[in-house]
């Protein structure tokens, strides 16, 4: 809940060097995600938007944990995170890796939810690769 009242990184971040539109039509959540990339880590990053609880406090926590990764790390930290809450009963995510974002994993649970805990993530990960085209969740 505190990251959804007390969002870390919720600003426009300057000097950006990708970012991208996130869109979840079902519910209406929309992010906008901003990157500093410098020699291929992350320095800043920051989102603005609107969206349910869910929503703000996953893309809270993924901007704090992506801070200072490569894109590498960030990419294997979004494959630990989406197979935690897409597929929670294989098992193989390591909760360290993933340390307070396992405080997620109960939206598992609850597939309807699912597109909102992933949208911060899918659009880092657009943003990383270069998409242009806004990324959402029903394509």
């Amino acid at each position: 809940m505190d990251h959804n009242q007390s969002p870390r990184n919720f600003r426009e971040l300057e000097g950006a060097t990708c970012s991208l539109e996130g869109y979840n039509p079902l519910c209406g959540d929309r992010v906008i995600l901003a990157v500093k990339l410098e020699d291929g880590v992350i320095a800043d990053i920051g989102f603005q938007g609107v969206g349910c609880a869910i929503s703000k406090a996953s893309a809270s926590m993924m901007t704090e944990s992506v801070k200072g990764k490569t894109q590498e790390e960030a990419d294997e930290l979004f494959e630990a995170f989406h197979q935690m809450i897409t597929r929670p009963h294989e098992g193989g995510h390591d909760p360290e890796k993933l340390g307070d974002l396992e405080a997620l994993s109960g939206v598992a649970e609850y597939p309807t939810r699912v597109k909102c805990v992933m949208l911060g993530w899918h659009t880092l990960r657009g943003a990383l690769r270069g998409q242009h085209e806004t990324v959402a969740t029903e394509k």
